[in-house]
């Protein structure tokens, strides 16, 4: 009775301080939309809770959660799985480009209206009944880390049965839970299965207070490219005939120091007297649409003659057009969101941001999936038991610097027995690891069959 009350008591606080503080974390939301684009609708009434006119689902929905771009695109299988065995599935997000990426991948499902969207209600408990009384989604999947208290709580006592799945948990998100006290203990209590990434991830959420814990992999491993992309991109490669350099998902510091690593790179090929298309092509693709055009600026102000992947589609893949322009290019800006594949797909080496500023690393697995040597920085605490088994296995390099990892790329640029060496031990890696997806819909069905 004690511990009931102290657990209401702190859901009760939890709730006042985020509705004290919701102006601000509102605003920013607002200037986030702003900068990257997009209709985020921060203000919408669907936000907190309210669909008016909205139609509820033809039939009991599985509600999948991916808060954002990268949670979406580890999603997709599961999702694609949801939808193949006959559920109706509704998809949240709470950010625009989660949202896209949702939109884009599984147009025809939504077309068909096997697959609903919608923006996952802030975490007031007042939005959240509303919205599960509105969608009365028979299961809740929630993608690795995603743990709103009110939202958890009031799915638990609608007996909602809910799962934490492709779980990642490092040690300061654990130092942060168990500072929250009791609120975020019995939240992570609440779900009725967590499937962890990894043994360690398992460890820390069963001490964060998780119950039924247990380790499945991670879903990046069953994310299947998109076959289209990579046709067309090994087509434009094979009659390109350049040697490609991918710096693919940069994020915010990373770009000034991978364009003086170019630099220096580019100046020392120009004065070899290299025809153009000897020269090596370098691929420099944000992770974020809302700096794409920053970026554009920093590589137009270093002189070279760079061409945005936007510029390339106005022409049409694999045109004489697209081609010519690539021929005479030093840079090639990946300013598109959703063609990875077509990216990787013409790499003879790949270097993965976001791990060369201290922001955990990027998703570096879809690029091992296509048999393309990885190299990532120092910062990759998102995937770290990740990176030590692909650096085990000989798929992966780890470079101190954005410098040092262009060292490491154009080196193997020349050495075709060590790249073909990576790129055979990449594909195996992943192979070894895929399934992750079939274990949950395991759970998946043994959950519904028992309702």
């Amino acid at each position: 009775m004690l511990f009931e009350g102290c657990l209401r008591l702190s859901r009760l606080i939890y709730t006042l301080l985020l509705r004290l503080i919701s102006p601000v974390l509102l605003g920013w939301m607002y200037l986030r939309a702003r900068r990257s684009g997009g209709k985020w609708q921060v203000f919408s009434p669907l936000r907190f809770g309210y669909y008016g006119k909205t139609p509820k689902p033809s039939q009991p929905v599985v509600l999948v959660h991916a808060v954002s771009l990268g949670e979406m695109r580890a999603a997709q299988p599961l999702v694609q799985a949801l939808l193949d065995a006959g559920h109706q599935v509704l998809l949240t997000h709470l950010t625009y480009t989660g949202y896209a990426e949702g939109q884009r991948a599984f147009n025809t499902a939504l077309a068909h209206g096997q697959l609903i969207q919608q923006w996952l209600p802030y975490d007031f408990p007042g939005a959240a009944k509303r919205f599960y009384a509105h969608y009365q989604p028979k299961l809740l999947i929630v993608i690795e880390r995603e743990v709103w208290p009110n939202l958890i709580y009031q799915a638990y006592k609608a007996n909602i049965p809910s799962f934490l799945v492709s779980a990642r948990f490092s040690e300061r998100s654990l130092r942060k839970s168990l500072r929250s006290g009791l609120l975020m203990r019995q939240s992570f209590g609440y779900f009725t299965a967590i499937y962890a990434q990894t043994y360690q991830d398992a460890v820390r959420l069963e001490l964060a207070g998780g119950k039924g814990v247990r380790v499945s992999g991670n879903f990046k491993f069953d994310v299947h490219p998109s076959l289209d992309q990579v046709e067309r991109g090994r087509q434009f490669a094979d009659s390109l005939g350049r040697k490609v350099v991918v710096i693919a998902s940069t994020r915010e510091g990373e770009d000034e120091q991978f364009i003086e690593a170019m630099r220096r790179y580019i100046k020392r090929e120009q004065s070899l007297d290299l025809d153009r298309r000897q020269r090596t092509l370098f691929y420099l693709i944000p992770r974020h649409p809302q700096r794409f055009e920053a970026t554009a600026a920093l590589l137009n102000a270093e002189g070279w003659n760079v061409i945005r992947r936007t510029d390339l589609l106005s022409t049409g893949d694999c045109t004489s057009s697209s081609l010519a322009c690539c021929h005479t290019a030093d840079v090639l800006l990946g300013d598109t969101l959703g063609e990875l594949p077509w990216y990787y797909a013409q790499a003879q080496v790949a270097i993965i941001g976001g791990s060369f500023a201290p922001l955990g690393g990027q998703n570096f697995i879809e690029a091992c999936a296509l048999g393309v040597p990885v190299i990532v920085g120092p910062h990759t605490r998102n995937f770290e038991q990740a990176v030590n088994d692909a650096l085990a296995e000989g798929a992966a390099l780890r470079a101190p610097n954005a410098a040092a990892a262009l060292k490491q790329a154009t080196a193997l640029l020349e050495d075709s027995t060590t790249r073909q060496h990576m790129a055979d031990a990449a594909t195996f890696w992943v192979r070894k690891h895929s399934g992750s997806v079939d274990r949950v819909m395991m759970g998946v069905r043994d959950v519904l069959r028992n309702q």
